[in-house]
């Protein structure tokens, strides 16, 4: 039985290998021909196999209620465009030098970060799935090498997956940290005194179990995350957004916006609304760069109510009492 698992483990390693060896020849290809690639699979994705399009159009008219179809058919085809292109931009992130993407990936406002980091303070960053968040990994290139980068990420089941991944965000010197080890690892650092600017997607779907709070979020009762929030305030990093904004076609900014440098005074989940209304302007800006195709509101506070309640903070399932 030990043998099976271990020649499983070890094709899958294989099978890892052979994808990276192709994942590293194609990203070779300039980027201008990247865009080329993007156009086609848009046109597979969106006309052929209408990837995720009843999602997509649901998810836009019910945030957007004021808009025309015209304008919901609009952005809804302006994200399927933008959306193979953070594709094939990822692909491209294999190889490309870091004086290309410092060019095309530009961060406004680490100043004051490299200030907080100076100072002996951490820090937090809120993000959404806006923009390329890949090429966000190559903040390292722009804050003081003083600080560690590093960003939360959630491991994926597949084992070839995961370690392509893994390579591809820490190749330019942030690390992955696993969501489960958060916690630990940032205390680890913080006993080795190492400063710390670790970024959060703190926009997806959480588990019925993890709901401890809603939002109102483009027009909808939205569950949302609150664990970086009680992270934040354990280890009283100084919390940002980055507000992105894709300037053109392979070029992005990513601006840090301080939402406070001490979370210990703020109210409880008062960090995490503040997070929602900042992200949601982003959204409101330009919603072509955000991740429609997410099915981010299929729990409903109705259905919550009726098979869970909270009790000593805890989420418990109404069956099991």
């Amino acid at each position: 039985m030990g043998y099976n698992k271990e020649r499983y483990r070890a094709l899958k390693y294989t099978a890892y290998y052979i994808l990276l060896g192709f994942w590293y020849v194609f990203s070779l290809i300039p980027l201008r021909m990247h865009y080329v690639f993007s156009d086609i699979i848009y046109y597979i994705l969106y006309r052929i196999v209408k990837y995720r399009r009843r999602v997509v159009r649901r998810n836009l008219e019910t945030s957007f209620p004021e808009k025309t179809e015209q304008e919901i058919q609009k952005i809804e085809r302006a994200f399927y465009h933008w959306f193979c292109d953070y594709l094939v931009e990822s692909v491209k992130l294999m190889t490309i030098s870091k004086g290309n993407l410092k060019k095309r990936m530009v961060f406004k406002g680490t100043a004051l970060v490299d200030e907080v980091i100076n100072s002996g303070q951490s820090c937090a960053v809120y993000l959404g799935h806006y923009g390329n968040w890949e090429w966000i990994t190559s903040l390292p290139l722009w804050v003081t090498p003083k600080a560690q980068c590093g960003q939360i990420y959630h491991p994926m089941e597949n084992l070839c997956t995961d370690l392509l991944f893994l390579h591809l965000r820490q190749r330019l010197g942030a690390i992955c940290i696993s969501m489960q080890d958060t916690l630990r690892k940032i205390l680890e650092y913080r006993k080795e005194e190492q400063p710390v600017v670790i970024g959060y997607i703190s926009d997806q779907k959480p588990y019925w179990t993890n709901i401890h709070h809603w939002v109102n979020f483009l027009h909808h009762d939205t569950p949302v995350l609150t664990g970086t929030e009680r992270i934040v305030r354990k280890v009283n990093h100084a919390v940002f957004y980055m507000d992105v904004r894709r300037i053109k076609r392979g070029y992005y900014e990513a601006e840090f916006k301080l939402i406070t440098r001490e979370p210990q005074k703020m109210a409880e989940y008062q960090i995490t609304d503040i997070y929602y209304q900042m992200l949601e302007e982003s959204i409101q800006r330009a919603p072509e760069f955000w991740l429609w195709s997410h099915n981010r509101w299929s729990r409903t506070h109705e259905e919550f109510n009726k098979q869970y309640e909270v009790i000593d903070g805890k989420v418990i399932a109404k069956s099991q009492k």
